[in-house]
């Protein structure tokens, strides 16, 4: 299986309220950022899935945060894999600093699969190869 890198991101000034300081909201965009990342790492991007007729919804987000993150830092995310049922998945992600020293918050989201009528759909059936990366994927997230 191949390694997934970090998603890397500088802090923008828009994200940050008037102390500098990143606003709660932008975490869970950056968890966005970092899971369309990793997919496209593994080969599975977004596009391709919705080209298949899959959608992905969020059913959940969540975010702690630890030390807050200002203007001008680069952060980077991890994302893993740590729920797969073959219809839905968790995605759990961890926010360092550049460095990998500080972390500044944790964080889940979770998804389903669903068809172009909102039914949900499995996903072995409809990409037996998403479906292997994802078992593979959550195996290695659970043992982190």
């Amino acid at each position: 299986m191949e390694v997934i890198k970090p998603y890397f991101h500088k802090v923008q000034y828009y994200e940050t309220d008037a102390m500098e300081v990143v606003h709660h909201s932008d975490y869970i965009r950056w968890f966005e950022e970092a899971r369309m990342d990793f997919l496209e790492q593994a080969h599975f991007p977004y596009q391709e899935i919705e080209a298949q007729g899959i959608l992905v919804p969020v059913l959940e987000a969540s975010c702690k945060y630890r030390q807050a993150v200002r203007f001008g830092e680069i952060i980077q995310i991890e994302a893993m894999i740590t729920k797969f049922t073959g219809v839905k998945f968790m995605v759990s992600y961890q926010v360092y600093d550049e460095k990998h020293e500080v972390l500044h918050a944790t964080g889940n989201t979770a998804h389903c699969f669903l068809n172009q009528d909102f039914a949900p759909i499995s996903i072995k059936r409809h990409m037996p190869e998403l479906y292997e990366f994802l078992m593979e994927s959550c195996k290695k997230g659970a043992a982190q």
